[in-house]
């Protein structure tokens, strides 16, 4: 932000008189800073969703191989005495050795079977090496591709080997035998599951690796080597999904105390909370929990699996931590890997976490491939103590007294830790690390609104949020919860849902599947519900039924279309919004809905929302008569009959003030080119013919008055800024042509070129050989032939010349299309070039048979300069004279495809008589449009040839539901940056309604006083090009200055040019008006040119690039009418500007004439037309036109919003007042003929009893009061007037005139100052005044001048 310099150097700006900024500013609206003026219409580039799991698995099959040999201890092993010796929480030794050992195998199975029941068991006991392997391979034949379990117990045999051994026994049970890793690899093959419960048991986990690294290097050589004996047989599975626990590290033994089982390791996999009680009973704090004992802990009341009883509880919560723990301190992938994809898998590894913090505290680390990061110290452990704290403190009442049992205060407290981080963290922080937790509790009916609403709020945070929240497993909890019928949860579940399909729209096929889609049909067609969660039920049908036919089907069964059509003209703009999306969505290429649709006459409903108030709104009710004419159906007479009027409804919002809505008409009308390609293609021939036969005499070859500057004085020009809308300025590079000669300015859009040409065109070679798109594909339509086409057709009448019959709908949405490709904001016009080049160019393929096309190709003449000037695109060059070789169309046909291929359609034939046919000769069936033939590429450029790209993809989009859907993605509930009173944004404003508040206090006391004298010159510049209109920023010392077709902004305190780019208007325009918007706060600068197109421009004169906000047409029937030179005053220097106003009969008029209320948002813009257009910037739509009455042009605007009064100053000499608040028969309420010529400026004083002040060319000033019928106040100023101008708060009005001087008058008609020449420079004279302009707040003067210079004068130096 450039803040004065002045203001930074002293922070202290007498803050007496400061106090605070006028509350006005605060009030004032702002025009155009919404967000589809500010960002680009696009989605937001999709995040790679990893949290699908590409492959789940199940453990289908578990092998307990247990090597015991109960009563004889391993010759390697001392045992301590007394020893642990529970197996399965049995004591070996209580029964007999056999019998102890099958019921070992059989608990272990039933302990493993709490947490997979649907496995196939075996158990191995006491096995021999063949009886493992034939267990191994028949399990591993019956799983195929899924997990295998292998527990192995090996406390009754040696500790492993270091070359990779277990051990088993021989069948006499006389020997040791062991058993290698590499084979027992080979039998469970991939993907498989390894426990080890026996000291040194991290030997094993290395010795795996090692051998797998062996077959991988071994498959490698065997790939190399075809006679290697691997190669022959089948490739062994890779054991890199194998995962691995081992009791503890290789050089340990496992823990020998008493008091523990002996296969601790086990009991911590499959009875964690067993094992975790009996633990926490042994540690020293446990006796500050009277009354427990080992004992009551086997009477814990309850069920595992039962979430209501204490038992059920802990197990619940321990679930929960443990997932908690592993979900912060594992990467990601990992974590995903071990604790999503396979329930059993995920069981044992948070069991592990257990089995880690259990027995470290016995030197024992349990060690597991993938390996996992430390967590036996992580923080939530604490939790888990006080969990079991809490429970096991309960158990002596509850048992002897059988008082009821207090639900641990867990969950609740971790949602508050959830909550806290909610609300008290700053935005760039670690993901909060209760959010595992959250999903356990949706499973609570006592905390589920709670976490719903909590995860709400966090999914809002934005679309990481809602990445992080699937990657810890939600989706398959809110899946599941649609199936509740509870009200209370709707809201939640809707906003859930809506933030999850915003980020990720894959969830479409789930929710159909699961007929999710039906929870959200009944919350949009409940009338109860508030809109906004209508509208996110609507958002996410929209999703549903988006690009996925089985989702269309579901929903219109589901009776979509019919619930949507009742709520489109809700009160609530986003709903209206995306109930048309949703419309437009659910028949796109699905013509049963399309039918339905028309049985509800959906089409005629949505005509409404063409002129809804919100332009959003309008454009997502474009998108869906555009998808709606746009299905690829069969066509019969009633649905073309249907297609036909939609097509002129949409036709209306030609002239739509919002580009976005203009970009989507483009788009539904090229569906219905799409539709009928044969019908446009005779429209665009019959066109094509037209334009070369009819001569257009074009404005821009006749001398105009703006540019009559001999060459030989225009100055040294410099480079224009290149800008963001039309990026890369190419100017030429002799000063004396740049502001002639053509600068190409290729828009970087997805779609094709558009060159601007501000000057005349470029005839260097060079310049057109790059003209076109970037793949070199010349445009067969240029921007001059489409525009010369467009006036051809407003000029004759088409319909005598083509026949009637073919005065129809075709030719309308063509003229309606050669329209659109003028449009001044560069995006619509370059997706309607496309549509119209796409369809010309398929017609002149079709048109010219192969032979004659090839006659032409090697007959034409060189191109001339001319013709290369037509493939300019978009506002640039005037229409070529009709001369053979420039504009016939067939110089510019591509070469047809070097290799044969047949012609792309059939010849064209016309019909006898030379009526084109009837549109219904012509087949039902539509041909979707193919690519054209390849083009070769330009042979002197050496290209390839490259595939000719003039088709229209059927898919053509504007990107408008992509960027709607943003909305959802992003944070709904943050209050808005603007409304933060600590944001930067807001500081910001706050310092700039200073600044304004300091400018007017101070501008005040000194137009108080009196100006006595307005000549002291405080800026002099020469300006790029003639100035033609002068604004001065209201606050900051900046003024913008336009010549003809470029504007230029220069820092008047500095006397440094800031900034200077082109404005885009064509060739034969200017610019006659500007206007600052917003100028209290982000200043936008608003353009008017003379064919009635107004441009909105943002980021000038601050260092970044210029960019084009918005663009329309303010006065469609502008067109500019052809103004007849005045050659031959070229020599003098008097006449090298002829008086604009003196001359305005002959030259064609005001131009355009606008006037701006800050207040209201409305534009008046009015010129060479017979009315005032008035336009609602907030809505960008056109309220309102009032008729002039007059039969001569509107030179001046002035209106005041307190009266609702406008006032028109007019060519021929009338000065008229309208109260807009009347309707348009008796809007005018005054109307004063005193003067008798052209008013130069016509002002109404914003006061409650403000005066109207006019002048005419003559010079008579006359001050008239808005209820008196003759003016009360008539004063003489100079003849000859070019420009004038009235301060609006010091009382002084300027003259300047084309005699070289500028007269500053009082109210009472005294010359204050009489400006003849410019300071300096040995007192030069002062050129022919080209414009003036007052600042709205100083008492300064701004004067142009024909000679270029820009000077600026002021209040003596005493008084500032």
């Amino acid at each position: 932000m450039k803040m004065d310099a002045e203001l930074l150097a002293s922070p202290v700006v007498a803050l007496a008189e400061e106090e605070e900024a006028d509350m006005s500013d605060w009030n004032l609206p702002l025009a155009f800073m919404k967000k589809r003026h500010s960002e680009k219409i696009e989605g937001s580039k999709a995040l790679a969703q990893s949290w699908r799991m590409k492959d789940r698995m199940k453990t289908v099959s578990v092998a307990l191989v247990l090597c015991l040999n109960v009563g004889v201890d391993p010759p390697d092993v001392v045992k301590t005495s007394p020893c642990a010796r529970l197996e399965c929480w049995i004591d070996p030794l209580s029964m007999s050795p056999q019998k102890a050992l099958e019921t070992i195998g059989a608990n272990l199975q039933k302990q493993y079977e709490n947490w997979q029941p649907r496995a196939r068991y075996k158990q191995s006991l006491d096995p021999t090496v063949d009886e493992v392997k034939k267990l191994c391979t028949s399990l591993r034949r019956n799983a195929k591709e899924e997990r295998v379990l292998f527990h192995y117990n090996g406390h009754g045999v040696p500790r492993p080997t270091v070359n990779g051994e277990i051990w088993v026994f021989n069948k006499n049970y006389t020997q040791y035998i062991p058993l290698s890793i590499y084979d027992l690899q080979t039998w469970m093959g991939s993907p498989s599951i390894f426990v080890y419960d026996c000291s040194n048991a991290g030997i094993i986990v290395k010795s795996f690796k090692q051998f797998a690294l062996q077959r991988e290097q071994e498959l490698e050589v065997a790939a190399i080597n075809p006679n290697h004996p691997l190669a022959q047989m089948p490739l062994p599975p890779s054991m890199k999904n194998c995962i691995q626990l081992a009791a503890c590290e290789a050089t340990e033994l496992l823990p020998m105390n008493p008091d523990l089982p002996a296969d601790l390791f086990t009991s911590c996999l499959t009875t964690p909370i067993k094992i975790a009680l009996r633990w926490f009973c042994m540690q020293k704090s446990a006796k500050l929990v009277p009354g427990v004992t080992l004992d009551l802990i086997e009477k814990i009341p309850g069920r595992l699996n039962d979430r209501r009883t204490p038992l059920g509880e802990l197990n619940w919560i321990f679930t929960a931590i443990t997932d908690t723990i592993a979900w912060n301190v594992l990467p990601r992938d990992l974590f995903q890997k071990l604790f999503r994809q396979d329930l059993l898998v995920a069981s044992l590894f948070r069991n592990f976490l257990l089995a880690e913090r259990i027995m470290r505290s016995y030197n024992c680390t349990p060690v597991s491939s993938p390996r996992l990061p430390p967590t036996y110290m992580h923080a939530m452990w604490q939790a888990w103590d006080l969990a079991v704290d809490i429970c096991l403190s309960q158990l002596p009442t509850i048992i002897e007294e059988g008082t009821a049992f207090r639900h641990s205060p867990f969950f609740a407290e971790q949602l508050t830790a959830f909550q806290v981080w909610l609300t008290m963290g700053v935005e760039n922080r670690n993901p909060p690390e209760q959010l595992p937790i959250v999903l356990q509790v949706l499973l609570s009916q006592v905390h589920r609104l709670r976490a719903l609403d909590l995860l709400g709020r966090f999914l809002d945070l934005g679309p990481w949020a809602v990445s992080l929240a699937l990657s810890v497993g939600i989706f398959p909890y809110v899946l599941k919860l649609l199936q509740s019928s509870a009200r209370e949860l709707r809201p939640l579940l809707v906003f859930i849902w809506a933030k999850i399909l915003a980020v990720d729209s894959s969830c479409q096929a789930d929710l159909v599947k699961d007929n999710g889609h039906k929870y959200f049909l009944s919350v949009l067609a409940d009338p109860y519900m508030p809109a906004e969660h209508r509208t996110m039920a609507v958002f996410i049908l929209a999703v549903i039924v988006n690009s996925y036919n089985t989702g269309q089907e579901a929903c219109l069964q589901g009776n979509l279309i019919a619930i949507c059509l009742e709520q489109l003209n809700d009160p609530h703009p986003l709903l209206r919004q995306w109930v048309a999306i949703c419309l437009g969505r659910i028949w796109q290429n699905f013509d049963s809905a399309r039918w339905c649709g028309v049985r509800d006459s959906a089409h005629e409903k949505l005509y409404s929302l063409l002129s809804d108030p919100i332009p959003e709104v309008r454009c997502a009710a474009v998108f869906a008569l555009g998808t709606f004419v746009g299905n690829t159906a069969e066509r019969t007479d009633h649905s073309t009959t249907i297609d036909h009027n939609v097509a002129m409804m949409l036709a209306q919002l030609i002239n739509d003030g919002s580009p976005v809505v203009r970009k989507e008409l483009v788009v539904a009308l090229s569906h219905l080119v799409v539709q009928y390609e044969s019908n446009f293609c005779t429209v665009a021939l019959q066109f094509m013919e037209e334009e070369k036969s009819y001569s257009v005499s074009s404005p821009a070859n006749t001398t105009e008055p703006g540019n009559l500057t001999p060459v030989k004085d225009s100055p040294a020009i410099p480079r224009l800024r290149s800008v963001n809308s039309y990026t890369n300025i190419r100017a030429a590079t002799t000063a004396r042509n740049l502001n002639k000669s053509l600068q190409n300015l290729n828009l970087n859009e997805e779609g094709g070129p558009v060159a601007f040409s501000p000057g005349n065109l470029s005839t260097s070679s060079s310049a057109s050989s790059t003209l076109g798109s970037p793949d070199n594909d010349e445009y067969i339509l240029s921007f001059e032939t489409i525009d010369k086409m467009r006036r051809v057709s407003s000029y004759s009448s088409l319909n005598s010349l083509i026949g009637v019959s073919f005065n129809s709908v075709y030719t309308q949405i063509w003229r309606v299309l050669l329209h659109l490709a003028a449009d001044p904001f560069p995006e619509v016009s370059d997706l309607a070039m496309k549509v119209l080049n796409c369809i010309a160019y398929k017609a002149t393929m079709n048109a010219r048979s192969q032979r004659i096309l090839d006659c032409v190709l090697h007959q034409s003449a060189p191109a001339s300069p001319t013709s290369k000037g037509t493939h300019i695109h978009q506002a640039g060059g005037s229409p070529p004279m009709p001369s053979a070789s420039s504009s016939s169309l067939t110089n510019e046909v591509p070469k047809p495809p070097t290799r044969d291929t047949p012609p792309p359609g059939p010849p064209y034939t016309p019909t006898p008589g030379g009526q084109a046919p009837h549109s219904h000769q012509f087949p039902h069936k539509r041909k979707m449009f193919d690519k054209g033939p390849d083009q070769g590429g330009n042979a002197e450029d050496g290209d390839e040839p490259t595939p000719h790209r003039h088709y229209i993809s059927a898919t053509m989009q504007t990107g408008l539901c992509d960027w709607s859907a943003k909305y959802f993605a992003q944070p709904v509930m943050k209050i808005p940056e603007e409304h933060d009173v600590e944001s930067q944004v807001r500081k910001e404003r706050e310092w700039r309604f200073l600044r304004n508040a300091r400018v007017r206090r101070q501008s005040q006391r000194i137009t108080q006083r009196g100006v006595t004298r307005l000549d002291d010159q405080i800026f002099i510049n020469r300006n790029p090009g003639v100035p033609s209109v002068v604004k001065f920023h209201p606050f900051n010392p900046c003024i913008a200055v336009a010549d003809k077709d470029s504007i230029c902004f220069w820092d008047w305190e500095k006397g440094e040019r800031l900034d200077y780019f082109y404005n885009g208007n064509p060739r034969y325009t200017r610019i006659t008006a500007m206007e600052y918007l917003n100028g209290h706060d982000c200043s936008l600068l608003l353009t008017a040119s003379d064919d009635g197109a107004l441009r909105i421009w943002k980021n000038f004169a601050d260092q970044r690039n210029p960019e084009m906000v918005t663009a329309w047409q303010g006065l469609s029937d502008m067109l500019p009418t052809t103004r007849v030179g005045v050659a031959g005053h070229q020599g003098t220097g008097l006449a090298r500007r002829v008086s604009i106003y003196l001359d305005r009969s002959k030259q064609g008029g005001a131009g355009m004439v606008v006037d701006w209320e800050q207040e209201t948002g409305l534009l008046m813009t009015s010129g060479d037309v017979r009315i005032i257009r008035i336009w609602d910037t907030e809505r960008e739509m056109k309220v309102q036109d009032i008729p002039t009455g007059a039969d001569s042009c509107v030179t001046s605007l002035s209106c005041d919003p307190q009266r609702s009064l406008i006032v028109a100053g007019l060519g021929d000499g009338s000065v008229r007042v309208y109260d807009r608040r009347m309707g348009p028969n008796e809007c005018r309420v005054m109307t004063y003929r005193e003067h008798g010529a052209w008013v130069v400026k016509a002002h109404l004083q914003r006061e409650t009893d403000g005066q109207i002040i006019s002048v005419s060319v003559n010079g008579d000033v006359r001050f008239f009061e808005t209820r008196a019928p003759d003016s009360v106040n008539v004063l003489q100023t100079v003849k000859g007037l070019t420009a004038l101008d009235i301060h609006p708060r010091a009382n002084l009005f300027a003259c300047g005139s084309m005699n070289q001087f500028i007269a500053v008058y009082n109210s009472n008609g005294d010359v204050i100052s009489n400006i003849k020449y410019y300071d300096g420079f040995m007192g030069q004279r002062i050129g022919a005044i080209s414009c003036l302009a007052f600042h709205p707040y100083w008492p300064h003067l701004a004067v142009g001048s024909n000679d270029y210079y820009m000077s600026i004068y002021s209040a003596e130096k005493r008084l500032r």
